[in-house]
């Protein structure tokens, strides 16, 4: 194994010496106000070893890497079930298209675009009695770290300017694939968006993807080892939106991004990777966040294949 304290310091200071390209997130008027040359970094391995740089402790909107978190929780409970309302295609279209939805007949293409998400909300407010304290719980729970909290600002913030949402959500439940309340679904699915997390907690609560499901403590058992292949198979194909495969071939981790300016990656059975810059390019992923990860499997040779 390479040092990877070294390595990530090199890979920092060389991103921070070149223009910073792209946009912060400005249609969620929080995330505006967010400082754009931030760069945080942190990495944990499944046997505890933790390396770190840069704006590492900044708190950022987790946005739809918690996505992925919502999928976990209907897996365990559904296992298999749950493709029957959600696919697992790359869509190849933008994170909130409407696009493909009337002729798939309301099951969205996978479940880490809006539309895909959305649903997932609905089935987790028929599957748990207060969905939105189980997600915060969990995440909580897999970090060691209660200080987790919903951003209650950028909750109201996309609630306020989540036109493109509502759209989504009253077209599936038109489509006959949202169950309850287009409003309850849709403030789960903000208020989990808004969670606020940093590098740090952010790379620990996505350790269970490397190592079989479970957190390496053995405390906490999300996933059995064959639902958390396919998980990551998810990430790796579905979790970059219409720039999945260029994240797959330049980066070769699965993993998840979010307009917030995070990404969370992970190599199983050693390490989960967090970045953090807020400044996103055309397709909506973080710019130094994708720069930073690129050079960081081509230095080390880390990476799935």
């Amino acid at each position: 194994m390479p040092d990877l304290q070294n390595v990530i310091e090199l890979i920092y200071h060389d991103i921070i010496k070149h223009k910073n390209y792209g946009e912060v997130a400005s249609y969620i008027p929080e995330l505006a106000a967010v400082d754009s040359e931030k760069l945080g970094v942190c990495l944990t391995t499944v046997d505890g070893q933790v390396f770190h740089v840069g704006d590492w402790q900044d708190r950022f909107s987790i946005q739809s890497i918690v996505k992925v978190l919502l999928l976990s929780l209907a897996y365990n409970k559904l296992g298999g079930q749950l493709w029957q309302r959600v696919g697992v295609e790359p869509s190849g279209t933008a994170f909130n298209s409407l696009g493909t939805l009337e002729n798939d007949e309301g099951i969205p293409r996978n479940p880490f675009s809006n539309a895909g998400a959305i649903v997932i909300s609905d089935i987790l407010i028929d599957l748990y009695e207060d969905p939105r304290q189980a997600m915060i719980d969990m995440i909580r729970s897999v970090s060691g770290d209660p200080s987790i909290y919903f951003d209650t600002k950028v909750a109201a913030s996309e609630k306020a300017e989540g036109f493109r949402n509502v759209a989504l959500a009253n077209f599936i439940k038109s489509l006959g694939n949202i169950n309850n309340g287009v409003d309850d679904v849709l403030n789960l699915y903000f208020d989990c968006c808004s969670i606020a997390v940093n590098c740090e907690q952010l790379a620990k609560v996505f350790l269970f993807f490397a190592n079989n499901g479970q957190t390496p403590d053995m405390n906490n058992v999300l996933l059995n080892p064959s639902q958390t292949k396919r998980m990551n198979a998810i990430m790796l194909t579905c979790g970059f939106y219409d720039e999945a495969g260029d994240f797959a071939y330049k980066v070769g981790l699965p993993g998840k991004s979010g307009v917030g300016g995070g990404i969370v990656a992970v190599l199983p059975k050693h390490f989960s990777i967090a970045v953090w810059s807020p400044r996103l390019n055309e397709k909506g992923n973080s710019y130094r966040g994708l720069k930073f990860l690129e050079k960081f499997t081509t230095e080390t040779k880390l990476s799935i294949f």
